[in-house]
């Protein structure tokens, strides 16, 4: 293992601003440890600034990406107090330096998280950005005045779930897996990821208590809606969700969200609802109140041979 990624390693145990899609535990369940590495710029033997990425090579290309069930990788910066335009000064400095250390790549591509406002130092180093938006609330410090800010629609809903759904905290992997793959295969579509990488990720965040399951059962024992939330001292979030189709009007889910919420507002400031750009989506969580934050997609392509790949299949789409 090399230096740098042996003091990212450290760093990660100690620096809590990290987000927990970039920590080096996450990483080693979604990737693997063998599979990614990381960029970092040093001052006075302390890491200032790191870009963990993954790395997928097939024929011949090189890609520098993110692992699946990982929201948002890119760029951390150590915190500063320094006045606005010596930050930015520095932001440039650091990215820059990062930027230099990135191996050769066919094609780079990361969400970042929504907290990395400033890209413009990519731009200028030939990268391209895409805006997306995720929904969060922001102060979780009053669970229930956070709660009772729902919309009425959400309480009204959470109200009826009272009344006839269990929740249970601890739903094991394979059954939340097996639950969410027959969810969505009663829409007519496929789960896009594999009970072992699942199972990595699950076990990883209960190891670090950065992650817990919650489920929503009737009196039949039918289970109606699942959450797997992860989170680390700055926000939690909800990482995957699942519905039964069949008792989608039961309430559910908002009630899952609710029990969640006052269950994370101990542990950490903010819940991000993961964000969607599908509009019946998005109105979801405005109901609940989150505010809309938007993060940058952040992507290069230097492969000519990649990039005519892309837009032939983008054609074909």
């Amino acid at each position: 293992m090399n230096s740098a990624k042996q003091s990212y390693r450290a760093l990660c145990d100690r620096e809590p601003s990290i987000p927990v899609f970039s920590k080096a535990w996450w990483l080693d369940a979604a990737a693997g440890p063998e599979n990614w590495n990381v960029a970092v710029v040093q001052r006075d033997g302390e890491i200032v600034a790191s870009l963990p990425y993954v790395i997928k090579k097939t024929l011949g290309i090189t890609l520098l990406t993110q692992p699946s069930l990982t929201q948002t990788l890119g760029p951390w910066l150590r915190p500063s107090a320094s006045s606005y335009t010596k930050q930015l000064s520095r932001q440039k400095e650091l990215m820059q330096a990062l930027i230099a250390q990135l191996p050769r790549y066919s094609h780079y591509v990361q969400q970042w998280h929504y907290s990395q406002t400033n890209w413009l130092p990519f731009y200028w180093k030939g990268f391209s950005q895409t805006t997306r938006y995720t929904f969060v609330i922001d102060d979780l410090s009053d669970p229930e005045k956070v709660c009772a800010a729902f919309s009425h629609a959400k309480r009204k809903d959470i109200k009826k779930a009272e009344g006839h759904i269990r929740v249970e905290f601890d739903l094991c992997a394979e059954q939340f897996y097996d639950n969410h793959r027959y969810t969505l295969a009663q829409q007519g579509s496929k789960i896009s990821y594999s009970y072992m990488l699942f199972k990595k990720l699950y076990d990883a965040a209960y190891l670090h208590d950065a992650g817990r399951t919650i489920a929503g059962y009737d009196a039949e024992g039918n289970l109606h809606a699942a959450l797997f939330v992860v989170w680390d001292a700055s926000s939690a979030y909800d990482l995957i969700s699942t519905i039964d189709p069949r008792y989608r009007s039961s309430g559910a889910s908002s009630l899952l969200i609710r029990e969640m919420i006052r269950f994370v507002a101990s542990r950490t400031a903010r819940f991000d609802f993961e964000g969607s750009m599908t509009e019946e989506i998005a109105r979801s969580f405005k109901q609940f109140n989150a505010q809309q934050k938007p993060y940058s997609v952040v992507s290069r392509t230097p492969s000519r041979i990649y990039a005519t790949a892309k837009f032939l299949r983008s054609m074909l789409a």
